[in-house]
């Protein structure tokens, strides 16, 4: 069993609530735009992390972070990438990576916008945390956390980030 944090779009902001709220978990996920390499350090230091770099993200992070991670934890294969779309709406440029590797687990960023969709046709969980910085036009914060155990993806909780 593994308990994931995730989150995406920090756009340099570190919030010393992601220390509090991803403690009790295994690995954290950042889902691109890290925007700053201090704000990577930060969340290494706290976990074992798995970051893909996003549109914003410059030199250093493209250089210590790729554009897709794909990965098996437990018995579920993970697509990580950030500009991934939506289900039956994938971005061009992951469509052929989604197709290919046939993940059970599809997490993507860029959009801001929290979203937990199944998608039937290729029996895949699509997540996209929203944002946990505080640039863009969202009114809330969010992040994310769930567990895999085995082939199962569970208890999936969205936590509100204040002020």
């Amino acid at each position: 069993m593994k308990k994931i944090g995730l989150l995406s779009d920090t756009h340099a902001c570190w919030d010393e609530k992601f220390a509090h709220y991803f403690s009790g978990c295994d690995e954290i996920w950042h889902a691109g735009d890290i925007g700053s390499e201090e704000v990577l350090n930060q969340l290494q230091a706290l976990k074992p992390l798995r970051a893909v770099y996003g549109n914003i993200d410059g030199y250093p992070v493209r250089t210590l972070c790729p554009k897709v991670l794909r990965f098996t934890i437990e018995d579920v294969p993970v697509l990580l990438t950030h500009i991934g779309g939506y289900t039956g709406k994938y971005a061009p440029e992951i469509r052929r990576e989604i197709y290919a590797y046939r993940p059970q687990l599809f997490v993507c960023g860029h959009s801001h916008i929290l979203k937990v969709q199944y998608d039937p046709a290729l029996q895949m969980l699509c997540v996209n945390p929203g944002a946990a910085g505080k640039s863009g036009f969202h009114q809330v914060r969010t992040i994310v956390r769930f567990v895999i155990e085995g082939k199962n993806i569970k208890d999936m909780e969205v936590i509100e980030l204040k002020g």
